[in-house]
């Protein structure tokens, strides 16, 4: 499963990262790497952008950077 289609107020966990080249050091320097847990705020109207929490921080993501975040859901 991907951070994209994680729900709102669910929690996961980063699996890994998927694609490479600029893309995935991007979502890597935003602070989303291996083991870093994920709480999704909110979803824009329209799906796009999506707003998360990591490391004490929120982001904003777009679904195509999203989609190349692999998650786990937290039980």
């Amino acid at each position: 499963m991907t951070l994209k289609d994680v729900k709102v107020g669910q929690t996961c966990t980063v699996v890994g990262l998927m694609g490479g080249g600029a893309i995935k050091r991007r979502i890597m320097d935003m602070g989303i790497t291996k083991k870093a847990q994920v709480y999704v705020r909110k979803v824009a109207p329209l799906g796009d952008p999506i707003e998360v929490t990591v490391r004490g921080y929120e982001l904003s993501l777009r679904k195509d950077e999203a989609q190349n975040v692999e998650v786990e859901l937290v039980a």
